[in-house]
């Protein structure tokens, strides 16, 4: 099983393994992901198909494809999207310092084993399964492959609850990281966004609205548009914007415009665009992923073509969690890292990610490094949820 095409046989399964996301039926794909406790629309087969037919997420761009079904006569009963890697770009789970330390020992940590969504921090279902009792086979048959194939490791990025332990009682060693998530009040949802500040301490409510008080006085202006009525021009506008945010900071874009092109064919009622505009010109753009069933948000990418203080604050967090709470959304995603978020209502929330190395002193090393982080990072959460921005009897 170490080239993609191979065909295993057992008792009861045929694992194949793939090149392109095309070749395994996307209707079985999707009644999988369906089956989830934690769908996303990231890892429908559109999604993943648009990464690789745009040239996204391909060999030429350090993201080969290897994707395995778990097959019971024709019927896909497991599946999940994975890639061989010849770099760490992309991945928001931070691996350099394992790549670093494999090289000074004259060991070659690439090409290691991905599972996961390029380019994707949104936790949720990684290993798509008919039932529970087929995550084993599923991690079995991606072990097999990594030996076949001489990888260092595998690594499973943001993956479920039901995942975690899976993968825990696999052998695998878990790996915590957090993120940071706006959560609608329960029982009774946000009226609007001013019954969200009430409940927040004074200090903090007072800054955003002198943070949306700048934006409004600079006389910009917000629309959204959403599914079929964001056009061909807004989505080149908002490209150009995504691209501007890339070359600001000195680097290349992950994804194509063609990519853009294919989901918003494809699965268009999976977004939400923010335009700004200032005297009748556009000048920024905030994309963000919307599950309509389950009343989730995503934020995702954003861009401006002119600085302006306090305009990513607005397009990225004020006008997304506006419309969140007018559309009764449960819970809208902030994305990796970025504890500034915390001041604008997102709290910190465990994201986890599993990992499997090949050699056993380095897992060793790995395992007591975990360890030590694992309790770092939840010692930091401790620390984040004392300083919540919202005020101690309000629910939240």
């Amino acid at each position: 099983m170490s080239a993609a095409g191979d065909a295993v046989s057992s008792s009861d399964y045929v694992i194949r393994l793939v090149e392109d996301p095309a070749a395994l039926d996307a209707a079985q794909w999707n009644a999988l992901l369906a089956r989830s406790a934690s769908p996303t629309p990231f890892m429908r087969h559109e999604y993943l198909e648009a990464l690789h037919a745009s040239g996204s997420a391909t060999r030429e761009t350090g993201w080969t494809p290897c994707f395995v079904g778990v097959f019971a006569r024709d019927a896909l009963v497991a599946a999940c999207p994975l890639y061989f890697k010849d770099h760490s770009y992309g991945e928001y789970v931070f691996d350099w310092a394992w790549a670093d330390a494999y090289r000074r020992h004259g060991l070659a940590y690439y090409p290691k084993l991905l599972c996961a969504v390029p380019f994707t921090p949104v936790p949720g279902a990684r290993l798509l399964v008919r039932d529970a009792s087929l995550r084993p086979v599923l991690l079995a048959a991606i072990e097999r492959l990594a030996r076949d194939a001489g990888a260092s490791s595998i690594h499973l990025l943001f993956l479920d609850g039901a995942e975690q332990r899976a993968a825990r009682d696999a052998g695998w060693m878990l790996r915590g990281t957090v993120q940071f998530h706006w959560t609608n009040r329960e029982p009774e949802p946000y009226a609007d966004f001013d019954d969200f500040l009430a409940g927040m301490q004074h200090d903090k409510r007072k800054k955003i609205r002198q943070e949306r008080r700048k934006v409004a006085a600079a006389g910009v202006e917000f629309a959204h548009r959403s599914g079929c009525a964001i056009s061909t021009d807004d989505w080149d506008f908002f490209y150009r914007c995504y691209t501007r945010t890339y070359r600001a900071h000195r680097s290349t874009p992950y994804l194509t415009r063609d990519f853009f092109a294919r989901i918003a064919a494809s699965q268009p009622e999976h977004w939400l665009l923010f335009i700004a505009s200032r005297g009748g010109q556009r000048i920024a753009a905030s994309l963000i992923g919307i599950d309509p069933e389950r009343r989730h948000a995503f934020g995702r990418y954003w861009g401006a073509t002119e600085a302006l203080d306090c305009l990513h604050f607005e397009a990225c967090y004020y006008q997304p969690l506006t419309w969140c709470i007018a559309n009764r959304y449960r819970r809208f995603e902030g994305g990796a890292q970025g504890e500034h978020k915390m001041a604008r209502g997102l709290l910190p929330v465990a994201a986890a990610s599993a990992h499997w190395l090949a050699h056993p002193r380095f897992a060793q090393a790995v395992a007591e490094y975990l360890q030590r982080e694992g309790e770092a990072v939840a010692g930091y959460i401790d620390e984040l949820d004392e300083r919540a921005p919202f005020k101690a009897a309000a629910p939240h």
